[in-house]
């Protein structure tokens, strides 16, 4: 568990297993001509009425989406130590963590969150793939807290999901 200048003590690890980097999407060619279609449409929408923030939010939009189609994700380790979470070449410590949860909702929904104390810090958000979401949680639990009240998982998430974005 290498940084790319420094060697990292994460800790013995508890719980290993490999998964992608971000979820892998099929798009169709439908999802293509209607995603340009509606890019399109709000491109000019945006220019029609001198938005130009909006345009550009737009086009990034269009560019990271065609990026991430050419550049596809990669297989990564995550590993659960005794001294934090391990995501690919990235070192979570448990003192960064502020709580964790487990969305389990086989076949679509097999995640792991983990939040951090910082404001500006986004979750962590985990595939477990075929892992025993039990698994993970015993090997967790003694060095974070649960949060038990997030029941679904995130809506930008779903989101993503489901419009294969």
């Amino acid at each position: 568990m290498e940084d790319n200048k420094e060697k990292i003590d994460a800790g013995a690890s508890i719980l290993s297993w490999e998964t992608w980097e971000y979820p892998p999407v099929v798009r169709s060619r439908r999802w293509y001509i209607i995603a340009s279609t509606l890019g399109l449409a709000l491109l000019l929408y945006a220019i029609i009425t001198a938005n130009f923030v909006f345009a550009v939010i737009i086009i990034m939009f269009a560019v990271i989406t065609l990026m991430r189609d050419i550049r596809k994700p990669d297989r990564v380790q995550i590993h659960l130590t005794t001294g934090g979470v391990v995501f690919g070449h990235d070192f979570y410590p448990y003192q960064d963590v502020r709580d964790f949860s487990i969305i389990y909702n086989p076949p679509d929904v097999k995640t792991l969150y983990v939040a951090f104390h910082g404001a500006l810090a986004p979750t962590l958000t985990v595939p477990l793939e075929d892992m025993n979401p039990n698994d993970v949680r015993k090997a967790l639990l003694p060095y974070a807290f649960e949060n038990l009240n997030r029941e679904r998982e995130y809506l930008t998430d779903m989101l993503s999901r489901l419009y294969k974005l």
